[in-house]
């Protein structure tokens, strides 16, 4: 699957991050696209490092359930962050 590819669906996986998620992630929907592109990329990066998958497809179960729990470690890494920055200052 593409990077384009990779984007997109981490466009919809922060819009389910986000519904998953809805008062931990902060900054609003914009955030939670962003962070959810990222948590796409990497959950697809740490899935082909794993499972050795190579080229995993869009409509594949395993592409989305690796893209939505690589989206909700970034954001509640994100979350985390930035509540401890909150808290601290």
């Amino acid at each position: 699957m593409g990077f384009l590819a990779w984007i997109i669906l981490g466009l919809i996986v922060g819009a389910i991050v986000k519904n998953i998620m809805p008062g931990k992630v902060g900054g609003g929907w914009v955030t939670s696209l962003v962070l959810g592109v990222v948590g796409a990329i990497v959950g697809g990066w740490i899935g082909s490092l794993l499972f050795n998958s190579g080229d995993m497809g869009f409509f594949n179960i395993g592409t989305w359930i690796l893209a939505i729990v690589g989206g909700l470690v970034v954001a509640g890494a994100y979350g985390a962050i930035t509540g401890r920055s909150k808290s601290s200052a």
